[in-house]
C-alpha cells in the first residue's frame, strides 16, 4: 500500500519522533523481540464467507467456513484470530462443538484430536458491528458504504482467520444486499440473483492471498468497465461524483497491468477493479481489488502534471504502486512482517520503473532522488535496519526503510548486476513463489543464481545493517603519472563495500574510473594524464549516499 501522505512536514517529523522515542526504549530490553503467528499446528486452506448487510450498512449477519489442514502430529484446538462480535454457534464438520474466546481470538475444540493430514470444516456464525477492518463511513457523495481495510492484521475483526501474511488461502465471498447497493469483491465474478429488494453476489477467488488482502466494498457507487481488457478486466468501482474522470485517472492503470507483466509474468488474478472507498492508506493492494481513499481525484495546488497520461504525477504513481503489488506483496508474499520491504519495496521500486517507460530518465532519476530523501530524512530519526524484527507495532513499519530504501536496495542491485541478471533473477523468484510467501534470503538466492555472484555481504549490509554511506572525496597529483584519490565514509557503523563510480575531469573533458572501498578509509592510485579540475561521484544515481565533499 502506499503511506497516507497526509503524514508529511511537520506532523510527520513529530511521528517519526515519536516512533525514535519508542525505538530506542525497545532497545534497551533484551526482550525487544516480536513475535508472529505460525503456520505449525494447522493452516487455512479455504474460506467461504457469506455476509448479509441490513438496509443502512450499519450491521452484518454473518457465516464464515474455514477449510482446515492439520500440520501438527496431534491439534485439539483451532486457534483462530477474531474481534469481539457476537458469535451465535460454532460447528465442526457440521457438528456443534464447544468454544473459548480470549482477547482477539477464538478457540474452537475439537470433539477428538485430528492427526496430520486431516481435513475438516470450521464454521462460525456471528453477527453484529465490527470494530475495525470492515469500514462503514460515507464515501464522497455522502452515501454510507461498506469497505473492507485489512492491513496489517485486522480481517480478524470481521472475519475469523489465522491474521498472519503467511497463512494464505483462497476465498470465495457471497454478499447480500439492498438492491441499491452495488458490490465488488476478490476474485471472479460468478453469479448475482435476488429480487427486488435483495441482490446476492457471489465472487471467488481461486489464488491463495494474504488474509489482509481479503476485503468486499459495498456502495450506491458506479462501476464502470474500462474498454481495455488486453491484460485482464479492468474496472473501476466510484462514487457518482467521480464517474466522469475515474476513465481519465486511472489512465494509468492498463499500461501498468501490461508493463508489469511484460517485465515479470502474467497478471497473476482473474480481474483488477480499482475502487474508491474508505481506506487509512494513500492506497491499499487487495488482491484484485485495489482500494484507494475518497480524496484521490481531488485536485492540489501542488500537483505536477505527468506529460504522458495528463493526469497527477501522484495519481500515475499511487496507481502503479498498488498494481506493482498484485505481483509482489499478494502473489509472491512477505514470510514474516520483517519481510516487508518484498512487498513495499518493489511496489515503490516498480512505481519508479513505470516512470521511467512512460515519462523518461530524467523523471525517473528525479523519483529516485526524492525517495532517498524521504529515506535520509527518516534515517535521521530512527536507524533502524530493514529487516526489522524488533519493532512490535506493525503500522510503524510502513517506513521510509522499507519503501523508499527497499527501492534503492533494487534500484543498486540493478546497477551492480546489470538488467540482464536482475530482470531474470526477479522473473525466476516471482515463478518460484507465485501464490506463496517468500523471505528475503529467497530473493538473495533469485539472484545470485541469476548473476553468477555472491550477494551475501551488499545483502549483510544493506537490508540487515542500517544506514548508508557518506562519502567524502579528495585527490592529489602524484609525479605527472598518475592522481592519488582518498575515499573516506564518514557514517557511523561500519564501510559499505560497493563499488564507486567517479568521473574525473580534466582539461575539458571527462574519465570514468570506479574505486572499490576496502573500508572506511581507501586509497587509490588512478593513471590520468593530467591533474583533474573536478569529480562527481556516482553521476548516474546508482548508489544511495550522500556527498559530504568533494575537493582536491
Amino acid at each position: 500500500m502506499l503511506r497516507n501522505k497526509r503524514l508529511t512536514g511537520t506532523r510527520q517529523a513529530r511521528r517519526f519522533a515519536i516512533v525514535a522515542l519508542f525505538i530506542c526504549l525497545a532497545a534497551l530490553s533484551t526482550f525487544a523481540q516480536r513475535r508472529e503467528r505460525l503456520v505449525d499446528s494447522w493452516k487455512p486452506i479455504h474460506y467461504d464467507v457469506d455476509l448479509t448487510f441490513n438496509d443502512q450498512l450499519t450491521e452484518i449477519e454473518a457465516r464464515t467456513d474455514i477449510s482446515v489442514e492439520v500440520l501438527a502430529q496431534t491439534l485439539t484446538k483451532v486457534d483462530l484470530d477474531f474481534g469481539d462480535m457476537a458469535i451465535d454457534s460454532v460447528l465442526v464438520s457440521g457438528t456443534a462443538t464447544k468454544f473459548e474466546r480470549t482477547p482477539e481470538m477464538l478457540n474452537v475444540m475439537l470433539a477428538s484430536a485430528a492427526k496430520r493430514g486431516d481435513k475438516f470444516k470450521v464454521t462460525v456464525n456471528y453477527h453484529g458491528h465490527p470494530k475495525d477492518g470492515l469500514i462503514f463511513a460515507k464515501d464522497a457523495d455522502g452515501k454510507i458504504a461498506a469497505t473492507g481495510d485489512n492491513w496489517p492484521n485486522r480481517v480478524h475483526y470481521w472475519i475469523p482467520t489465522l491474521d498472519h501474511p503467511s497463512a494464505k488461502a483462497t476465498v470465495t465471498f457471497t454478499v447480500s444486499a439492498p438492491q441499491r447497493y452495488q458490490v465488488v469483491a476478490n476474485g471472479k465474478f460468478i453469479t448475482l440473483t435476488g429480487n427486488a429488494a435483495t441482490s446476492h453476489w457471489k465472487f471467488e477467488e481461486a489464488k491463495p492471498i494474504p488474509p489482509y488482502c481479503m476485503i468486499v466494498a459495498v456502495n450506491e457507487g458506479a462501476i464502470i468497465n474500462s474498454p481495455d481488457h488486453a491484460t485482464t478486466n479492468l474496472l473501476y468501482n466510484v462514487p457518482q461524483r467521480d464517474v466522469n474522470y475515474a476513465p481519465k485517472g486511472f489512465s494509468p492503470a492498463a499500461p501498468a497491468l501490461a508493463f508489469f507483466g511484460q517485465t515479470v509474468a502474467p497478471y497473476p488474478y482473474e480481474k483488477l477493479a480499482l475502487i474508491i472507498g474508505a481506506t487509512q492508506f494513500g492506497g491499499m493492494e487487495n488482491s484484485s481489488a485495489i482500494v484507494f481513499p475518497s480524496g484521490l481525484f481531488s485536485g492540489r495546488t501542488s500537483d505536477k502534471m505527468s506529460a504522458r497520461f495528463d493526469v497527477p504525477k501522484r495519481l500515475e504513481e499511487v496507481v502503479a504502486h498498488e498494481i506493482a503489488h498484485q505481483w509482489f506483496g499478494d502473489s509472491v508474499t512477505e514470510s514474516t512482517w520483517a519481510d516487508l520491504w518484498l512487498s513495499e519495496g518493489f511496489a515503490t521500486y516498480f512505481a519508479g520503473l513505470f516512470v521511467e517507460k512512460y515519462d523518461g530518465e530524467d523523471a525517473f532519476r528525479e523519483y529516485m532522488r526524492n525517495a532517498a530523501q524521504r529515506y535520509f530524512n527518516y534515517e535521521k530519526q530512527t536507524n533502524n535496519p530493514i529487516h526489522d524484527t524488533a519493532t512490535i507495532n506493525l503500522m510503524k513499519l510502513l517506513n521510509p526503510n522499507n519503501y523508499e530504501k527497499g527501492a534503492w536496495v533494487l534500484h543498486m542491485l540493478r546497477s551492480q548486476l546489470g538488467d540482464e541478471a536482475f530482470f531474470k533473477g526477479l522473473r525466476d523468484y516471482y515463478n518460484e513463489h507465485a501464490s506463496a510467501n517468500a523471505s528475503t534470503e529467497d530473493l538473495r538466492s533469485a539472484l545470485e543464481k541469476s548473476s553468477g555472484k555472491n550477494l551475501k555481504e551488499f545483502f549483510a549490509r544493506w537490508v540487515y545493517g542500517t544506514g548508508h554511506p557518506q562519502y567524502e572525496l579528495g585527490w592529489g597529483w602524484h609525479e605527472g603519472t598518475s592522481v592519488v584519490v582518498q575515499l573516506n565514509q564518514l557514517q557511523p557503523g561500519d564501510a559499505f563495500l560497493d563499488p564507486v563510480p567517479v568521473v574525473f575531469t580534466l582539461n575539458g573533458k571527462q574519465e570514468r574510473r570506479t574505486i572499490v572501498p576496502t573500508g572506511k578509509s581507501t586509497n587509490v592510485s588512478i593513471q590520468l594524464l593530467d591533474n583533474p579540475s573536478a569529480a562527481i561521484i556516482d553521476p548516474g544515481d546508482t548508489l544511495l549516499k550522500e556527498i559530504v565533499s568533494v575537493k582536491p
